[in-house]
């Protein structure tokens, strides 16, 4: 079940344009590595010290492999590329790998991924200030929560509404970005003035 909460972005192309309505997932927990390990091995049989072995080992040689300049295919998981972000110089001639700022691992979903939204079931939940004021309220024995001030609170905020991030989590840059969970959009209140 994925759990989602609702929230109003403008039209970056026609700030005119009225808002629309958009879905964000939240996550209901972050799985660390071990944990990964864990049901890996819980599910296939294998030793959780192997199933650990052999995903570390995965990720050094995947990132040695792509510096070498290869594309590594790997079947249902997905491929693996380099991109490169650059600035721009005046010619072909005049460009150096000085102009080369950034290495960027691209990656396309293979079969198994490609088709989640025919297996997904969705959960609409409050956003997390608004589960966050809720929580405070109850603790201090108050009987009513206002909303809008921890709106106003979380948006003015530098801490993430949505809790602690994995600061290497890949964010998908075709997606509304928050510059508090490591985007470099801003996004707008969402309904009612919430984060998520």
């Amino acid at each position: 079940m994925i759990n989602y909460s609702v929230f109003l972005l403008p039209n970056q192309m026609n700030k005119e344009e009225a808002p629309k309505a958009y879905a964000r997932a939240q996550a209901k927990e972050v799985m660390t590595f071990r944990k990964f390990v864990d049901h890996i091995s819980e599910h296939g049989g294998h030793k959780r010290g192997q199933v650990k072995g052999v995903l570390s080992d995965m990720c050094s040689c995947l990132v040695e492999q792509l510096l070498e300049g290869k594309k590594i295919l790997l079947d249902e998981l997905g491929d693996f590329w380099i991109s490169l972000t650059c600035e721009g110089a005046e010619s072909c001639e005049t460009f150096t790998s000085k102009n080369i700022t950034g290495v960027n691992i691209v990656f396309t979903p293979g079969d198994d991924f490609q088709n989640l939204i025919n297996s997904a079931e969705f959960n609409l939940v409050a956003s997390r200030i608004t589960q966050a004021a809720s929580l405070k309220a109850e603790k201090a024995g108050e009987s009513t929560v206002d909303l809008a001030a921890a709106k106003n609170k979380g948006n003015s905020s530098t801490t993430d509404p949505n809790g602690p991030t994995d600061p290497s989590e890949p964010t998908d840059p075709s997606e509304p970005t928050d510059p508090d969970t490591g985007g470099g959009a801003t996004i707008p209140d969402p309904i009612g003035g919430e984060n998520q």
